[in-house]
């Protein structure tokens, strides 16, 4: 049956801004290896009967060399209102069983590291983002302005949330979940933030 969500996504990463693995088709980042935690609020959505509205979930990751070598780790952080029919249904969209956007990362994961209940709280004001996952993510970021101070994007990404995102610097970047450990307050990492809308 065909499925669909749509809402909101903040993501920071461990490369430095502005991150090469979107300029450079996933064969280059800032340290030789990837640390991300993307986090996602749903406004509306479904799957196969399933109501998803109002639930949010963040995807962890670890990838040993460039992102385009493979080998990722990944695990699913779901809000702990969902019940078990919710959790089901995130995590077969985020493992890409599914389909959707994340079924073309598929071949690029290799271990789904599991996926862990957690309290969460994406939040936004202006263009400064938070997400939260009780002790397992702590990120906060902040929309890059360009010259005359509009917010920059960059587009024709291919990023499963969204090919267009809006550029943001992390303020802080705190990761400790399915043994992928991050720690960052240096202000200098990359970060981005979009609406998304995802099909099946």
């Amino acid at each position: 049956m065909p499925w669909q969500i749509s809402g909101q996504y903040a993501e920071t990463c461990n490369c430095d801004y502005l991150c090469p693995c979107a300029t450079s088709g996933l064969t280059k980042t800032t340290h030789g290896y990837c640390v991300f935690a993307m986090g996602f609020h749903v406004d509306r959505g479904g799957f196969e009967g399933v109501n998803l509205d109002g639930r949010s979930f963040v995807v962890i990751g670890h990838t040993p060399g460039n992102m385009g070598e493979g080998n990722w780790k990944v695990g699913l952080l779901v809000d702990d209102g969902a019940n078990g029919a919710q959790r089901d249904a995130l995590t077969a969209i985020v493992s890409g069983e599914a389909g959707g956007p994340m079924a073309n990362l598929a071949p690029l994961i290799g271990e789904f590291a599991g996926v862990e209940s957690a309290p969460i709280r994406i939040e936004r004001e202006g263009k400064s983002w938070s997400v939260t996952a009780g002790n397992f993510v702590d990120e906060s970021l902040e929309g890059t302005l360009g010259l005359g101070g509009e917010q920059l994007y960059l587009d024709g990404t291919g990023h499963p949330a969204n090919t267009k995102f809006a550029l943001a610097n992390a303020k802080k970047s705190h990761v400790h979940a399915f043994g992928i450990d991050w720690d960052d307050d240096s202000r200098r990492n990359n970060a981005q933030f979009a609406p998304f809308d995802w099909r099946g």
